[in-house]
């Protein structure tokens, strides 16, 4: 059975979850996950996992976004891209630096209010299914930070915009925060997400690709191993005595220093993620086939 990630080119008018379902056929299992949602409009890096490595999820949540979007000026929608209700329009900024210098502004530690079409829950409920139903309440902000913004072009009043950020950023909304700071609005027109932790678009391939390539029986040179997100830490290899005990959760003694380590049997399979504290190795999570 396979398991490690695949880097999907996610399609523009797809959802996360179609993509999963896609997945799920082209692979014939259902154990099959993504990590970091992406709005319908998106496109580009959606990490799938699948088999074990889904397991891994837990170490990917806080993972750094980049994406390259663009955004018209003098248009608010409900939506906060162009693809909303129009709520308000006007005349477009059409100077490069002002947007430039308003873009900039936003770079460090923030907050947002998360937008009423977002797949965010609360009370159990998803924001976007109240926004459907033409329902806005409360959001409280959360926590996010802009690491870099730039705003290399635009012309006659839209812009690109290059953003690395924190999980739990939403780009329309800082399209639409950066439209409230120039005084004349702004939507997000498109929006590409070119990396998401250590996955970028380097290593993608379209849902098109990977069923061509199962058709050519060379599905599983797309896949990236599991053991590779976990590449910053060393790798130890085990005894059979060692490797009993990993499989079976059982801590034991062993002379390596303190830390985290990627664990392998003495036939390469990558068992589990361990930690080392004081003289014992100990699971942090398992990864071999069960």
């Amino acid at each position: 059975m396979l398991s490690g990630f695949f880097v999907i080119d996610k399609e523009q008018g797809w959802t996360s979850h179609d993509v999963v379902a896609k997945m799920r056929g082209i692979l014939s299992t259902r154990t099959v996950g993504h990590t970091g949602t992406l709005d319908p409009m998106a496109t580009g890096v959606l990490p799938v996992m699948v088999g074990r490595a889904t397991r891994a999820a837990v170490f990917l949540e806080d993972d750094s976004k980049e994406y390259v979007a663009r955004f018209r000026t003098g248009i608010v929608t409900d939506t906060q891209d162009i693809t909303g209700r129009v709520l308000r329009e006007g005349e477009p900024c059409l100077d490069p630096d002002a947007v430039r210098k308003a873009a900039e502004s936003f770079t460090g530690k923030g907050v947002q209010v998360p937008p009423m079409y977002s797949a965010v829950k609360i009370n159990g409920k998803k924001l976007y299914e109240l926004a459907r139903r033409g329902v806005e309440i409360d959001r409280p902000p959360r926590n996010v930070e802009f690491y870099s913004i730039e705003v290399p072009n635009g012309i006659d009043g839209e812009y690109e915009l290059r953003v690395r950020c924190s999980k739990g950023a939403y780009i329309r909304t800082l399209c639409h925060d950066i439209g409230e700071k120039l005084g004349c609005g702004a939507a997000m027109s498109s929006l590409r997400r070119t990396a998401a932790g250590r996955f970028d678009i380097g290593m993608s391939r379209t849902l098109g690709e990977l069923e061509e390539l199962k058709r050519e029986g060379l599905l599983g040179t797309a896949l990236i191993p599991t053991d590779k997100i976990f590449s910053a830490f060393p790798g130890t290899e085990v005894s059979a005595a060692e490797e009993k005990r990993c499989r079976t959760g059982t801590p034991y003694e062993t002379g390596l220093p303190e830390g985290r380590y990627r664990v392998y049997s003495a036939q390469g399979e990558f068992l589990m993620l361990g930690q080392v504290t004081g003289s014992r190795m100990e699971t942090v999570r398992s990864f071999f086939e069960v």
